[in-house]
């Protein structure tokens, strides 16, 4: 996941969407690499949706598979505002999926406050969401008042990716071998919510994952592995929505033309079928496997990543 361009008062990434300059490899020596300009098809939309949907909720930062598969397939980094328009997919999946509990969410809110009971689970659970949103949405604005040009910025080159996914493998492993998760789903705490989302705050840099900081963050707390992946997925529904919709209302400012439109409406359908699929199945995995596999994966991504990147630079 990825959200700095979306945060308080519309602010939006000013590039335009489907013709934009593309870097492949950002400089570390100060040397501008080539680029070039070109629009996405259909079918790159397609697949993009189809990476953005496997990779939205399974710890292994589909911001870094968005930046890195197209570049390795020569289609050019897709940029920011795509990136977060086509979460909106994701959106429509996790809605789907989880709401039978959006439900009893709200409805357990509802009741909590016409009563005054704040110690009523659901209560505590969507303030807790509220919450734990927040500090993405500080850091976000913090970002895109701060670093200008964050399509370019260091923080998303492949060298950048590489070392985080490196770390954050690392991290999900120490919290795999030394979390007690021994706490289920209904022994969530207010706590849990505003932990987590800090967590989720490291989303920031590209190649952390949302789901996967959060996802390690909730082992480290003694969450059961299902248990953090399902908050985790409510926790980032706020966060994924604001910076689609705020990407969305920057193209419909722009006036694209229809055919500008058809990959960003191919991304969007391919994401929500491909994440309503990865949803299911992580829940489904993790109530009887852990986490390793994840590990190894990121691990042998950021190693081939950064191996890629530098051999492109020399």
């Amino acid at each position: 996941m990825y959200c700095p361009g979306f945060v308080l008062g519309g602010l939006g990434v000013s590039e335009t969407l489907l013709s934009q300059k593309v870097t492949g490899l950002e400089p570390l020596g100060g040397v501008e690499p080539a680029t070039a300009t070109q629009s996405l098809t259909w079918f790159q939309g397609l697949i993009l949706g189809m990476v953005q949907g496997l990779t939205e909720f399974l710890p292994i930062s589909s911001t870094a598979h968005l930046k890195v598969v197209p570049v390795l397939l020569g289609w050019g980094d897709p940029g920011v505002a795509f990136t977060a328009i086509i979460q909106l997919g994701s959106i429509a999946a996790v809605l789907w999926y989880f709401w039978g509990d959006l439900v009893t969410l709200a409805q357990g809110t509802g009741e909590a406050l016409r009563t005054q009971d704040f110690q009523k689970q659901e209560f505590r659970m969507s303030l807790g969401i509220v919450l734990g949103t927040l500090p993405i949405l500080v850091c976000g604005l913090a970002i895109k008042v701060w670093v200008k040009d964050f399509d370019n910025s260091p923080l998303r080159s492949l060298i950048s990716i590489a070392t985080v996914s490196i770390v954050m493998a690392l991290l999900l492993g120490a919290a795999e071998r030394w979390g007690s998760r021994q706490r289920d789903f209904t022994a969530l705490t207010l706590g849990d919510g505003i932990l987590m989302g800090f967590a989720q705050a490291l989303a920031i840099m590209p190649g952390v994952s949302r789901s996967g900081s959060t996802l390690t963050a909730g082992l480290w707390m003694g969450l059961e592995r299902a248990a953090a992946a399902r908050f985790s997925f409510l926790l980032g529904i706020p966060a994924i929505t604001l910076a689609g919709l705020v990407e969305l209302k920057d193209l419909l400012d722009t006036g694209m033309s229809q055919a500008d439109w058809i990959p960003v409406g191919v991304g969007l359908l391919s994401a929500a079928f491909f994440s309503y699929a990865s949803i299911a199945w992580l829940l489904r995995f993790l109530q009887t496997q852990n986490t390793w596999v994840f590990v190894w994966y990121r691990l042998a991504f950021g190693v081939a990543i950064g191996t890629i990147a530098l051999s492109g630079l020399r």
